[in-house]
C-alpha cells in the first residue's frame, strides 16, 4: 500500500526533506530495523498517550520505552496513561498503525523524547506497514513537536526461549564396516563373495601339498634294490 496523498502534500507543503524507504511488510520497529539493516535507535514510535482530559503524542527511539514516571513529571499533570490500539481509530480518526509523529498533522500537542536530536536522521511512519519516512528530528519539532528531557529508558529485548530441554544434538548415523563375505544390514552372507573366497582358499591349498609332496618323497635307507626288481 502506498503512502497517502495526504501524507505526501503535508510534506511537500512544509517543504519538508524526506526520503521514503520501500521495504516488505512489518508491523513493529524492531521487524522494521531488521528488514531495511538500520540502527532500531535510529527508528522512532509514535505513542498516543491521554494527558488529563487531552490527547498528545510522545515520539522516543524505539529501542526505548516510555517512562510515564519521567514523562508525568516533565509535563506536571496528574493522569497519564498510554492509549490502547483499538482506541485511536475512533480518536484520530485513522486505522491502527499509521499515526505520525506531526503535532500539525494530527493538531494535538507532539512530544519527542531529546535523545533522537543526536541522529544526524532518524525513520517515523509513513501510515503504511511497506514503507517508511526518513527526514530530521528538528523537522518535528518545526512542525508542531516540542522537544523534552529523555523521557525514555533502555528496552531489554527478549531473547526467544531455547526449546525446553535444551537443543538436542543430531544423532549421528552408525557406520557399520560389512566384514568380508557378509553384508553390512542383515547380516546374510553374500554368495558371490563366499564362492571367490572359497575358490582362493582351496587353490592355496593344492599348491602347499604339491609342495610338500615334492619335498618329503625320499628313498628308503634300505633299499638295494629298484622297485622294478625288488624282491618277492
Amino acid at each position: 500500500m502506498a503512502i497517502s496523498k495526504k501524507v505526501i502534500n503535508f510534506l511537500e507543503k512544509h517543504n519538508i526533506k524526506h526520503e521514503i524507504l520501500e521495504h516488505k511488510t512489518v508491523y513493529t520497529a524492531f521487524d522494521a530495523a531488521q528488514t531495511m539493516g538500520e540502527k532500531i535507535s535510529n527508528i522512532t514510535k509514535t505513542l498516543a498517550l491521554k494527558v488529563d482530559k487531552k490527547y498528545a503524542l510522545v515520539v522516543i527511539p524505539a529501542d526505548r520505552r516510555l517512562d510515564l514516571e519521567k514523562l508525568k513529571k516533565s509535563l506536571g499533570v496528574k493522569k497519564l496513561s498510554i492509549v490502547k490500539e483499538i482506541s485511536i481509530e475512533k480518536i484520530f480518526k485513522i486505522k491502527t498503525g499509521k499515526l505520525l509523529p506531526f503535532g500539525t498533522f494530527h493538531k494535538v500537542p507532539v512530544y519527542v523524547d531529546n535523545i533522537l536530536l543526536k541522529s544526524k536522521a532518524i525513520i517515523i511512519s509513513s501510515g503504511t506497514h511497506t514503507e517508511s519516512l526518513r527526514l530530521k528530528a528538528k523537522d518535528l519539532l518545526e512542525h508542531g513537536g516540542e522537544s523534552i528531557r529523555s523521557v525514555s529508558k533502555v528496552h531489554k529485548f527478549k531473547k526467544p526461549n531455547p526449546p525446553a530441554g535444551g537443543a538436542k544434538p543430531a544423532k549421528k548415523k552408525k557406520v557399520v564396516k560389512p566384514v568380508k563375505g557378509w553384508s553390512a544390514s542383515g547380516g546374510k552372507p553374500v554368495k558371490k563373495v563366499v564362492k571367490k573366497a572359497t575358490a582362493k582358499k582351496r587353490s592355496v591349498k593344492k599348491k602347499v601339498v604339491k609342495k610338500s609332496v615334492k619335498k618329503t618323497t625320499k628313498p628308503a635307507r634300505n633299499a638295494t634294490h629298484s622297485v622294478a626288481g625288488g624282491r618277492k
